[in-house]
């Protein structure tokens, strides 16, 4: 455990071996944070750890592990944490993956895999780190969310309603935290070049199943998804949380990525039925 200034920053951060995570996690670095980089499987750190020693700043990391989905971990190194002389200014939850397929075809199990994850792990990991940032009276915590947690898309129903339930949470938690010093943020991107939907994502077995009543729809559905149409550089996002971990006073929701604005504005906009159609279409599941 490294001594650090007193007037050095320390964020700790979930999902920091790749996509997001590794971005913030240098990002920050580079800001003179001390970052706690937290992953489920600490071998997986060589990505990150080749990122950090490029940009000079491999001292200000600290590689960790942490599964999310493990309640005795997380209490394990929030407890760690907590006995630390430092403070703590900032949890960023980022771990996440995608599970894709059409409604009908991911079941209970897959379901469950998904919302323990991306909703119940991030609240764990949330709730397991309060009680020191109640303690300073002080402290931003940021969720990574989507635009699939305020629009749905077909497809991507699990994704899409863990990141539903994340949003209704962090809203009410922003509530209830504010009024104690601590600043509660959700981040809403939309399409950029991680690799949630290559190495991190999960394909159910229905959709996988030959014999799945929407085989035909899916082989198409699966042309769209697998589009090497560029994305936007995931690094905006990345430098999006550091200007919000700057900033006293955030707003709750900060969307990023021209898809994902111009998403929200033609659904204010646009009739539903319109809206509706242009998904489907566009989706290629429309038979």
């Amino acid at each position: 455990m490294p001594t650090l200034p007193n007037s050095c920053r320390v964020a700790l951060i979930t999902g920091a071996s790749s996509g997001f995570g590794l971005l913030t996690t240098v990002t920050l670095a580079r800001r003179g944070w001390h970052v706690l980089a937290t992953m489920r499987d600490i071998s997986r750190r060589e990505k990150l750890e080749a990122a950090a020693q490029a940009a000079g700043v491999l001292d200000r990391i600290e590689f960790l592990a942490l599964d999310v989905t493990k309640a005795e971990q997380i209490a394990e190194l929030s407890a760690s944490i907590a006995a630390r002389p430092s403070r703590l200014d900032a949890v960023i939850n980022n771990a996440g993956f995608a599970m894709a397929g059409l409604a009908d075809d991911v079941s209970d199990a897959e379901l469950r895999q998904q919302f323990e994850t991306n909703f119940y792990g991030a609240a764990a990991v949330t709730r397991a780190f309060l009680p020191q940032l109640r303690r300073q009276g002080s402290g931003h915590v940021v969720f990574l969310s989507s635009i699939s947690g305020r629009m749905g898309f077909p497809g991507v129903g699990s994704y899409s309603a863990s990141k539903f339930a994340l949003e209704g949470w962090a809203e009410t938690l922003r509530f209830e935290m504010k009024p104690l010093g601590i600043q509660v943020v959700l981040v809403e991107p939309g399409a950029f070049e991680t690799d949630i939907w290559t190495r991190n994502a999960n394909i159910s077995a229905g959709t996988l199943n030959p014999n799945s009543p929407n085989a035909a729809r899916i082989a198409k559905w699966r042309v769209r998804m697998e589009s090497t149409k560029p994305k936007a550089n995931p690094q905006t996002v990345a430098d999006g949380i550091a200007h919000i971990l700057d900033n006293p006073r955030p707003k709750l929701r900060y969307v990023f990525g021209t898809d994902a604005k111009m998403g929200l504005l033609l659904r204010s906009l646009l009739p539903w039925s319109f809206l509706e159609r242009f998904l489907i279409k566009a989706s290629g599941i429309s038979g």
